[in-house]
């Protein structure tokens, strides 16, 4: 078989692996319901938590992507999913039943989401950006009528329903600091909001979950800077905090008994349950190896068994149901690995190194001062190549972090024999408000310099890194990463790929949703009027003279986050600078058709996939591991 063909090969093989995503537990908790593409195709699929017995509820009426969790109905006899078009996230509600029929629920304008299903049958509360700010919206299932309950600037969401259905907890912002977020407790109606003032004006706050008599709430928390988890009672107006504020937790639910609760903690790139017993304020985390384990929309089973995924850098997502009181657990679905072993794929190497923000790679379109000094953790995975080439890997979000769970992009870069860098720049979660908010204000300042210090710690520590064959790939806020690394550090690159990625920051202000214009733009650095000149100084699209390097350009016609227009706007700009577009010249460009921000299904990713390896090989040149047998 020819290199082009073992490399199809094996994308294809890689790409095709089942994923199983978005685990909900049914109201009677003996059944699991998720997405799965064990068929080839994004399914819904209901597992019978106790004969192990995997049923296929759709047969192609769910969306290709898994981008949007599933919600049981109150009955346990079916599923509301949300449907968009070709990725555009501009969801409807649908509901598909046991038998197969799929029902529309809730079709308007702009994006719709769930945010929870009531336990009397006939309460569903949304939000919507149809009026412009996601607000949100109460649908009563036997009149079929959508009534808006809330009209905020500021976005609404992650409303909750009280178990008798009466109230509704969610958080916004009316308060002057932007940064702000407050708890509030309604009538379901939206009538009488009270701001329950949870934490600190300029902290975060949101409800996750009420108590199972409806007198209490849990609620997250950031004031004391890491974050927390609290049980507000509603009669006393009093939070419990949780914890000794050691690490950043975060609320997941009540169990039954309303006496524990459930949450995560963070710790350097790990994710790790746990429980809290109420009476004695004792947390004990769950009994599983490292790695990253996750609970889906509605985890709990009984009163003492929980749903969870579990995964690790060479292991797959499964799915686990743990005994909270004995700790012990067993599998309910096994990853799959086709023709793959979990050997075969490359293990974290977690470091951290110290940070200034100002590596010594010259900077050629900002030159920064050196910031405040911070640890910066990075992952490491080796691809085993000697030499090997080095890919740069920056995460999305911007408010996100890289953790030890599988990812299957990273696997694939290293499978084509390229060590792979990920790395928690200031601003990356897991830390802490005050490391979050050192982004505001600044990107494309620190953040991205301690990339490139983590790059240059890892080049110098591992003699096998080859310091001429480093490229940058990244998606979404990564892929803004991307483009700001290749024409600020254009020194350090061979090549760029940039995906889904931010070119033009006001244009980008001026197309993106409302609730991302407020809650991730304004929110992190004003809008282009009041911060007019970071707006034009932080745009990659305004230093394309700088680079130096090929860069490929790919970006989904349907994303409604990051508008392909920042795609078309840096080709604009490359074209008038005198760049060539081709193969073999200054720039690639691509767009994706039936795709908004990024796919997980199948057939999408392998189209990526492929544009990344055919890119990499020509810039490169790919040493593609045989990994699959040849037929």
């Amino acid at each position: 078989m020819s290199e082009s063909g073992v490399t199809d090969n094996l994308l294809e093989e890689l790409a095709t692996l089942p994923t199983l995503a978005h685990p909900t537990a049914s109201p009677s908790g003996d059944e699991v319901a998720f997405y799965y593409d064990i068929t080839g195709r994004n399914e819904l699929h209901v597992l019978d938590v106790e004969s192990g017995e995997m049923t296929q509820w759709s047969e192609g009426e769910v969306p290709r992507n898994a981008r949007w969790p599933v919600d049981w109905a109150a009955d346990g006899d079916s599923v509301f999913f949300h449907l968009d078009d070709n990725g555009n996230e501009q969801n409807d509600i649908y509901t598909i039943s046991r038998d197969g029929d799929v029902e529309p629920i809730i079709e308007m304008d702009g994006q719709v989401s769930v945010n929870d299903i009531g336990d009397d049958g006939e309460t569903v509360i949304i939000s919507s950006s149809r009026d412009g700010q996601m607000n949100l919206y109460h649908h009563d299932r036997p009149s079929g009528e959508t009534t808006k309950i809330t009209n905020y600037d500021r976005a609404a969401s992650g409303a909750k329903l009280s178990p008798d259905c009466e109230h509704i907890a969610y958080s916004t912002n009316e308060s002057e600091d932007f940064d702000n977020r407050d708890v509030y407790v309604a009538n379901a109606d939206g009538t009488d909001p009270r701001n329950l003032e949870v934490g600190d004006t300029g902290a975060e706050s949101g409800p996750v979950d009420w108590g199972p008599d409806g007198d209490r709430l849990l609620v997250s928390d950031n004031s004391t800077d890491l974050g927390r988890i609290g049980v507000y009672d509603l009669d006393s107006e009093e939070v419990s905090w949780l914890g000794k504020g050691e690490y950043e937790e975060a609320p997941k639910g009540f169990m039954p008994d309303g006496d524990r609760v459930l949450g995560y903690r963070s710790r350097e790139a790990e994710v790790s349950p746990l429980v809290y017993d109420l009476e004695t304020g004792e947390a004990t985390e769950f009994d599983l190896p490292d790695g990253v384990a996750g609970f889906g929309k509605d985890a709990i089973l009984d009163e003492n068994r929980v749903a969870l995924t579990y995964t690790t850098p060479t292991k797959r997502p499964e799915l686990l149901v743990y005994n909270v009181s004995t700790h012990e657990y067993e599998t309910l679905v096994e990853a799959e690995y086709g023709p793959f072993d979990p050997a075969d794929f490359a293990d974290a190497e977690y470091f951290t190194v110290e940070s200034d923000g100002v590596p010594e790679t010259p900077q050629a379109a900002i030159e920064h001062e050196p910031y405040d000094e911070f640890e910066i953790g990075a992952l490491l995975y080796d691809s085993g190549e000697r030499p090997s080439p080095l890919i740069v890997n920056p995460h999305g979000g911007p408010r996100s972090r890289d953790v030890k769970g599988f990812d299957l992009y990273t696997q694939v870069l290293v499978s084509l024999g390229f060590s792979v860098l990920k790395v928690n720049y200031r601003g990356s979660t897991g830390r802490g408000r005050e490391f979050v908010e050192e982004l505001f204000d600044d990107w494309g300042g620190a953040e991205q310099g301690d990339v490139v210090i983590a790059t240059e710690h890892a080049l110098d520590e591992h003699e096998w890194l080859d310091d001429e064959q480093v490229v940058v790939f990244g998606g979404s806020y990564g892929g803004f990463s991307a483009y700001w690394q290749m024409v600020q550090y254009p020194d350090l690159y061979e090549a760029g790929i940039a995906w889904i990625g931010l070119t033009d920051l006001e244009d980008m202000y001026e197309n993106t949703m409302p609730h991302f214009r407020t809650e991730l733009m304004e929110k992190y650095l004003g809008t282009p009027e009041e911060s007019a000149e970071i707006y034009e100084a932080r745009s990659p699209v305004n230093y394309v003279e700088n680079l130096d390097a090929p860069i490929f350009v790919l970006h989904g016609v349907n994303d409604r986050r990051v508008p392909v227009s920042q795609a078309r706007i840096f080709q604009d700009r490359l074209d008038e600078a005198g760049y060539e577009e081709g193969e073999d010249a200054d720039y690639e460009y691509k767009e994706l058709g039936e795709e908004g921000h990024a796919s997980s299904d199948q057939q999408q990713k392998l189209r990526t996939f492929k544009s990344l390896a055919d890119f990499l090989d020509r810039r490169i040149g790919t040493s593609p591991k045989a990994m699959v047998a040849d037929d």
